[in-house]
């Protein structure tokens, strides 16, 4: 399962090119794993648990299944309504966990994916640092893996610079795209190219952290040249 926010959430046909990353990552698997995806555009960890949308979760977990849950866009930004106070973000964090292992399934935690932001220099900026920092200490405290991927999307961007990294992101020049007719500039919501290349980052780190997931990630040996 996969629980968080737009920048994981698949997405209304309306929305394309806007890409969660949770769209490309079950092609990277064999047909021996199902994924889930319960993430959801503008849910903070408070309303995915108010709006009745962890429970079936909960209800349908069996041992042995994975739950990635990816949150702190929605949660950190005081003018939404979305918005989740710190102390309750390490609460719901913590329920997700501990409901997550009474069904004797595995939680992983990930730091909420990086905005598109770089300073005057082209150095890119930190835009989560609270709410990601609360992941790693939750993470810590639970003794959860964790997959930081706030850390690893802004060494890609920075890696692309501030020009090129925009090509991760949904951004289109007028006329580009139908969807978008007077074009479209978003730091926050990814491209394909964008969602393929955070999904990559998240299945590098599950195999990483050793997890039993990590033997159902799909290779492909390349046939030997005659």
């Amino acid at each position: 399962y996969l629980i968080g926010d737009s920048t994981m959430a698949d997405k209304e046909v309306i929305a394309y090119p806007e890409t969660g990353w949770g769209l490309p990552f079950p092609y990277f698997f064999a047909s021996t794993v199902i994924v889930d995806n319960r993430a959801k555009n503008g849910r903070s960890t408070r309303t995915f648990i108010e709006e009745g949308r962890w429970q079936p979760v909960v209800e349908n977990l069996k041992e042995g299944d994975y739950v990635l849950i990816q949150f702190g866009h929605n949660d950190e930004v005081p003018s939404k309504g979305s918005y989740t106070t710190p102390g309750d973000f390490v609460s719901k964090l913590e329920k997700f966990v501990n409901e997550s292992r009474s069904k004797k399934a595995i939680p992983v935690l990930i730091t909420p994916v990086a905005r598109r932001k770089f300073d005057a220099n082209g150095k890119i900026e930190e835009t989560h640092a609270e709410y990601t920092q609360l992941v790693k200490e939750v993470a810590k405290k639970l003794n959860v893996p964790l997959i930081d991927l706030n850390k690893e999307s802004k060494e890609l961007m920075q890696q692309f610079g501030p020009d090129d990294s925009k090509y991760l992101y949904n951004y289109l020049d007028p006329g580009e795209n139908p969807h978008y007719p007077d074009g479209h500039a978003d730091d926050t919501h990814f491209s394909e190219l964008g969602a393929r290349k955070m999904a990559e980052i998240v299945l590098h780190d599950i195999q990483k952290l050793n997890l039993g997931l990590a033997s159902h990630i799909r290779v492909v040996h390349q046939k030997e040249k005659k």
